[in-house]
Order: structure tokens, then sequence, then C-alpha cells
């Protein structure tokens, strides 16, 4: 330690001080803070030097070195991440939109022009709006992260550069918004036969008059002790149990939400044919859906032939062909149904806070599933070539979303009923005249 006397500018010096003793945002002593009283200094008004004894000289220069590593080391260990203000999105963003497709596919769960298309109509709409600090673009990217990979809400905050008040805020925006978009992208099935029957001697003339399918969907749900019993499924998970028509170009016509994962299947679907406010969209006259086991074969709701071999993987091997009409009505009814196990299987995938229970009030587990099937069918509008669709396209899906339980049955069997299972019955005896006399594909 040299002898010479020490000099530290006061000019220097008092700007970096001073910022030190007002870390807090008060003028007084914070761990590592320097201040000005404790230095000797050079006067502006002389050349002269104010000399200090060695002593004196190395116990300050000691107490300036320490207080500034303690300074550096408070700073580094409190300072918070640094929030972006622009309104261009944060890094993460340019990242995603300006980097390669898949890089988009895999955070935001779509390709770029359908993600821009989805942000244009709320925007377009009003349903969301630019702040100071988040474009709309960068609220729906949130909003996908979460619904997309299940993330907690410290994540997104780390991947976004916001406060958790923040992220959680735009999360039930766009929640909120897509929810509201439900009856614009929700839409009754058209009357005219679909073309996947149309194109297949499998299924045409049979189900000419089949508009779409019928299916319950059970998702994990999160509920308060009280009522875990009512929301325990047959297969002891708890579960909200979700009633779901679809068309066979796997886009989504209705969702209803919310049922006790205990609830039968049939029992959901008479309730919401028994309640007008729940706008499910009438069967045209003539017309119906395919519906499993777990429903009555009611008018307008075709079902299988109960107590005869059904699902796809009991027709493989040696059991290859059908042995009767009924056998053979039900196989192509499986096959034709399996479109809802294609639209839940490429929902979940896409969106797999699905395959979870996640931490959040019912009533969000609810329009979470609602706001996924909403832009499920904005994707299959805008995309065709989308490649979750894509991967299941053509195949056959064995895996069941359902329970295989029995139509709970409570009413009478009416004049209705008994139409309905005579319409049934004919189509299966055109079926096996065509089976047996023509011998085309089954």
């Amino acid at each position: 330690m040299s002898g010479n006397p020490t000099f530290i500018d006061e000019d220097a010096l008092s700007v970096w001080i001073g910022s030190a003793n007002t870390l807090d945002g008060h003028n007084k002593y914070q761990p590592g803070t320097l201040h000005l009283g404790r230095f000797k200094r050079r006067s502006k008004a002389t050349d002269s030097s104010i000399h200090m004894d060695d002593f004196d000289i190395e116990l300050d220069e000691m107490e300036l070195v320490a207080a500034a590593a303690g300074f550096h080391y408070y700073n580094s260990i409190t300072r918070q991440p640094a929030r972006s203000l622009s309104p261009k999105g944060s890094g993460f963003m340019t990242e995603v939109l300006n980097g390669h497709d898949d890089l988009c596919r895999e955070m935001f769960r779509m390709d770029k022009h359908v993600f821009h298309k989805l942000s244009n109509i709320l925007r377009q709409k009003g349903m969301l709006r630019d702040t100071a600090g988040v474009m709309i673009e960068e609220q729906l990217a949130i909003f996908l992260n979460i619904v997309g990979h299940n993330e907690r809400n410290r994540v997104i905050q780390e991947r976004f550069q916001h406060s958790g008040e923040t992220i959680s805020r735009h999360f039930n925006n766009v929640l909120k918004a897509i929810k509201s978009l439900s009856r614009e992208f929700l839409q009754p099935p058209p009357l005219t036969t679909p073309l996947e029957i149309l194109k297949s001697n499998r299924f045409y003339p049979y189900f000419e008059d089949c508009i779409g399918v019928i299916d319950g969907m059970h998702i994990p749900a999160h509920v308060p002790a009280k009522d875990q019993s009512r929301f325990r499924n047959r297969k002891g998970v708890l579960s909200q149990n979700v009633l779901v028509a679809c068309t066979f170009d796997l886009q989504f016509i209705f969702v209803y939400p919310g049922w006790e994962g205990s609830v039968a299947d049939s029992r959901v679907l008479r309730a919401v044919l028994n309640d007008p406010d729940q706008n499910f969209p009438l069967v045209p006259e003539g017309k119906y859906y395919l519906v499993d086991l777990g429903y009555e074969n009611m008018d307008g709701f075709i079902a299988p032939y109960e107590g005869v071999r059904y699902h796809l993987h009991e027709y493989r091997g040696a059991n290859l062909l059908p042995r009767n009409a009924k056998e053979l009505f039900n196989h192509r009814h499986a096959s034709l149904s399996n479109a809802i196990q294609k639209s839940f299987n490429v929902l979940k995938e896409r969106f797999p806070i699905l395959k979870l229970a996640p931490q959040y009030a019912f009533h969000t587990q609810r329009d979470i599933v609602i706001a996924a099937c909403v832009i499920h069918n904005h994707i299959r509008c805008e995309e065709r070539n989308d490649w979750l669709f894509n991967s299941i396209e053509g195949g056959m899906t064995e895996e069941s979303t359902g329970l295989d339980e029995q139509p709970d049955l409570q009413s009478d069997f009416s004049i209705a009923d008994q139409m309905a299972s005579s319409r049934r019955d004919a189509i299966a005896a055109a079926m096996w005249n065509d089976f047996m006399n023509k011998w085309d594909e089954w």
C-alpha cells in the first residue's frame, strides 16, 4: 500500500454513490451502500492536497473496495428481469415469429399465418386491445404457451419477461375473448350429405342422412375435496364430462363442458336436449347423429346394436369379416364415428393442458375446453395441411376417451324410438344385402 495521499474526486464518485444511497428509494444506508461523509475529498477551490496518515488512507481504501463489492452483490441478487415496454413485444416474440416455421408450431401450436389471422380477428372485433407494453399478438402468445404446454405462471414470466400479475391478466382476457367466439366458430353442420360419406361405398348411401357424431370426452378436473365424489368417473379419475358433437371433417359443432365425471353420457345429452338455453342445434327432420353404446338409440341419434361386437379392434385377425347384418352395421358405424376420436386426439395433442388437471378455478377449466375447441376449428378452416390434422388423416384411432358405459335408460320406449330402431334395421339390411351380393369393400 502506497503512503502517498489519496484523492477521491467528488464529481465522479458522487454519481455512483448517489445511486447506491437511494437504492431503495430512500436516503438512508442499505447493505452495500456508500456515504460521501465517510471519505476525505480534494477541494475544488485549491490545488493543494489534504494529507492523511497511512492508516487512514488504507482504511478508507479498504472500505471503498468492500462497499463497492457489497453494492455489486446486493444489486445482482435483487435485480429483476428487464421488462419489455416496446409495443413490438418481447425478444421471444420476435424470435418465434421471425424464426423457422417449426418453432412457431411448437410454441404457439399453429402456423404463423394462422396465428396472425386469429390475432387480427381478436383485434378487428374489439375483443382485445393493444396495451402500452403488450400487443395483442403477445397476449395471444402468452395464452397459447400456457394451454399448449401446460406451463406454470412462473415459467411464462421468464419467457415473456412480464410480471405474474400481467401474465395472469392477459391469460384471462384472451380466454374470455376466445370463448366469446364460440357462437361464430362452433356452427351447426350443413344439411347436405358430408363429402366423407359421399366418396365411400362403405358409407353411401346407407349413412347419407347422417350429419355428425356425438360422444363424451372426459377431461381431468381439479375440484375441492367436498366435490370429488361427484367428479370421480368409473375409472376412478377426477374428471369433467364434456358433451361434444363434431362433423366428419373433424370440426366441432357443439361443446358442453362442466358435467361431473360420474354422470352418464346419455344423461348429459338428455339434459342438453331438454334445456333450450344450451342452444344445441336442432336435428333436422330425417337427419341424425351417430352415437356410441353410452347413448340410447332414438330419433335423431343412431347407436350401434348392443351385445354385438363394435370396436374396430374386434374385427381383426381371425374375426376379420362380419358374420351378419348387425356386425356389418356396427363395424361401419364405428369406422365412421372414428372421426370424433380423431378430433379428440388432435385437440389434446395440441393443448396438453387438457390431459392434466390444471390448478384453476373450475369455471376456468370449463372455459379452457371451449376455447381449445374454438381454436381447433379456426386452425382447421385456415390450414388444411396443419401437421397435427395430417398426422391422423386416413388412420383409425383406437384410443377411446369414453368409458364404454351402457345407456342410462330412464324413459319409456316411445313411438319415435321404435321408428329409430326400424330405421337402423333398414340401414343394416341394405348394407348386408349389398355386401353379400356385390362383395364390395366392407
